[in-house]
């Protein structure tokens, strides 16, 4: 894209800083109209869960209600409590917002289609996505309200617990892909199963890690039936209690950009990323793009569907399940994956 912007006459500086805002726009922009697209379908999959119509007024099927609801937060009037930290609660939902955004540039859509190529990009989604965790903990403690602070305690522990079971899932993955960057692990599932299947999902080592990922993306995203940091019964909204307009907004939006994340990397660590489901010839035809976003929005149907059937858990259960299952269960399965390509790949070598 540089030397487009250089073959219309522009210099190298100005080349390379109008291509890398091009980027960012490139990716920001489509993320905030799928965010949108993906709340509606939220909606909608509940309301079909729960046999009602959900949204079908504002547009055809209803499909600009979330552009209605981000117009009516937008003219809403900004309150900040009079107790508040006023710096660090504005500042919060912006750091949310953006940390949920920074993840997504080193994210690859299809061969080739991706902001920052670079080789460390799994350990940069990694380093990004527990960044989060500081816009929660400001929100719940400049807020100087009993109910987000609790809030905030619990997304704290919540995250950081979870994401030390994603670290050694991620191991997994790594060991072998034999590469932290992202497009070549897409490119390790090529013909993984059996020459056929793309995905390390058919892999017997790495099924049960991606179920572990699952479940731990749920709950690092905060995502029903690990919802606690928001549970209705005794924290109201937790950590967004205080907040209105487009200071919530921001935090709605992170949620959502965190979500899709999740699902996105589910497709491209597991499943394949833009390769389709079997390596067949025909199925090349179609775009690279096409099957990521069918997978992602695939992932995220799980999501809503999870939300829409299963109960929420205790908090207890909810650690217990973090310490004492996922991360001894991710653990061995580091030992049995190095093992195992130790012996088949390596051929028993020290």
């Amino acid at each position: 894209m540089t030397e487009f912007f250089q073959s219309l006459g522009m210099n190298y500086e100005w080349a390379w800083f109008v291509a890398t805002i091009s980027g960012i726009l490139l990716i920001a922009l489509p993320v905030m109209l799928a965010v949108a697209l993906v709340i509606y379908m939220d909606r909608k999959v509940l309301g079909a869960v729960m046999m009602r119509r959900g949204p079908n007024v504002v547009g055809p099927f209803g499909i600009l209600q979330s552009f209605a609801d981000g117009l009516k937060v937008f003219l809403q009037e900004t309150i900040i409590p009079s107790a508040a930290n006023k710096g660090i609660f504005l500042l919060a939902p912006i750091i949310t917002f953006t940390v949920a955004l920074l993840a997504w540039a080193v994210i690859p859509f299809d061969a080739g289609v991706v902001l920052a190529d670079i080789n460390v990009g799994l350990l940069y989604v990694l380093a990004i996505s527990s960044l989060g965790v500081y816009g929660i903990t400001m929100a719940g403690w400049a807020s100087n309200s009993k109910y987000p602070f609790f809030s905030a305690m619990r997304a704290a522990a919540q995250m950081i617990s979870y994401e030390v079971s994603i670290g050694f899932i991620l191991v997994c993955v790594v060991l072998y892909a034999n590469s932290f960057n992202l497009t070549e692990i897409v490119e390790g599932q090529r013909g993984h199963g059996f020459g056929i299947v793309n995905g390390y999902y058919f892999n017997l080592l790495l099924f049960p890690m991606w179920v572990v990922f699952f479940i731990s993306s749920l709950a690092e995203t905060q995502r029903a039936p690990f919802d606690l940091t928001e549970a209705e019964s005794e924290l109201v909204a937790g950590y967004q209690t205080e907040y209105s307009s487009m200071s919530f907004a921001l935090f709605w939006l992170g949620e959502y950009a965190n979500i899709l994340l999740m699902c996105s990397l589910n497709t491209l660590l597991f499943f394949g990323g833009w390769l389709p489901p079997i390596d067949w010839a025909p199925l090349y035809a179609v775009p690279g793009f096409i099957w990521f976003l069918l997978k992602t929005i695939f992932f995220f149907f799980m999501f809503s569907w999870i939300w829409a059937t299963v109960p929420r858990y205790r908090y207890d259960q909810l650690m217990r399940l973090g310490w004492k299952v996922f991360l001894p269960m991710s653990l061995l399965f580091v030992a049995l994956t190095s093992g195992w390509l130790m012996l088949t790949r390596y051929g028993g070598a020290a």
